[in-house]
């Protein structure tokens, strides 16, 4: 089984910022892409941000230039920099990870994993 615990989320003032992490744990063998995706009241949830095993990343446009998302393969971490925040990024953010485990001798499994999510309130 596979666990994503997030943390950092907080309320903040427009302008400023916060980092998020998101630890892996459980049998892993490797990690492929891993993400953040958010959800404000009223929205369907929405990428963020994500990054791949070779760290090649992806941006929705509404966050290109003020976050940032980075990787720690040894620790199974992904990060989320978010500078210069706005009161419209204010929502409930979700980390996920396609996580590869050992499902038996000689078998491996893809499954893909959601964190509980942390709040970020941005006032104005």
């Amino acid at each position: 089984q596979v666990q994503l615990a997030e943390s950092g989320g907080g309320l903040v003032q427009a302008g400023g910022s916060l980092r998020l992490s998101c630890a892996a744990s459980g049998s892993i063998f490797s990690i492929n892409a891993m993400g953040w995706y958010r959800q404000a009241p009223g929205k369907q949830r929405e990428l963020v941000a994500a990054i791949t095993g070779s760290r090649s990343t992806n941006y929705a446009d509404s966050v290109k230039g003020r976050f940032t998302i980075s990787r720690d393969n040894a620790k199974n971490t992904v990060y989320l920099q978010m500078n210069s925040l706005k009161p419209e990024d204010t929502a409930v953010y979700y980390c996920n990870a396609e996580v590869i485990t050992i499902a038996s001798v000689g078998r491996k499994y893809t499954g893909n994993y959601w964190g509980q999510g942390t709040q970020v309130t941005v006032s104005s």
